[in-house]
């Protein structure tokens, strides 16, 4: 098995890795979003460190993806191929983003519960200002994400290391990514803008751990 081969099978687990890490994420911090979160996170402290354990697997794997991928990219196009790293590695910085604050939330957590005369105020405003760094951390990263999305197909069309049929539907599904970025600026819980390019990374991600790159295009 050469290198190329082995880049491919690993790019496609980290893709998985990544919508897998994601999708768990949000559930083991559900209680994140519970009204009375001050004493239920930390009652479910255990799930929240296992959901923010999962956010840090997504951080990994969206910056590696970008660096495995490069000596391949660079190839055709080496700006963009930088571009598509450094795209990713925004979007790797507010995926840490998001993972400190349910941290902070824990932390906050506790001390309202172990307070004797927890001064509510304090904590209720505490606690709005960490869940909306939360929510608003994952809205900005839909642009480098989507932009990424972009660079990565628009390069795999071009030098046809996929079937472009499978790049085509990646450019559509990355343009609704930006469009849903800006979207959610105004409506932040508008997520389904995001379902077409989670569905081709996973397609891609099988299509690579299977077929792997076109061989002819990534010596060319």
């Amino acid at each position: 098995m050469n290198s190329n081969r082995k880049t491919g099978i690993i790019v496609g687990v980290l893709f998985i890795t990544a919508i897998v890490s994601s999708l768990l994420s949000g559930v083991f911090s559900e209680s994140i979003d519970n009204p009375d979160y001050l004493t239920v996170v930390s009652a479910n402290e255990n799930q929240v460190l296992i959901g923010v354990l999962f956010q840090l697997t997504l951080t990994a794997s969206v910056v590696a993806i970008p660096i495995l991928m490069f000596p391949i990219l660079k190839k055709h196009n080496e700006r963009l191929g930088l571009g598509y790293v450094v795209a990713r590695i925004f979007e790797g910085f507010f995926d840490v983003v998001i993972a400190i604050s349910m941290l902070l939330l824990l932390t906050l957590s506790r001390e309202f519960v172990n307070a004797v005369a927890p001064v509510t105020s304090y904590f209720q405003t505490s606690g709005a200002l960490l869940i909306a760094l939360h929510d608003w951390a994952s809205v900005p990263e839909n642009f480098p994400y989507g932009l990424g999305a972009l660079i990565l197909n628009y390069l795999l069309y071009k030098s046809k290391l996929i079937p472009r049929w499978l790049s085509v539907w990646g450019l559509i599904g990355a343009t609704l990514m930006l469009a849903t970025g800006v979207i959610r600026m105004f409506e932040p819980s508008l997520i389904y803008g995001a379902l077409p390019i989670l569905v081709n990374e996973m397609v891609l991600a099988v299509w690579l751990i299977i077929k792997g790159f076109n061989s002819s295009e990534v010596s060319s």
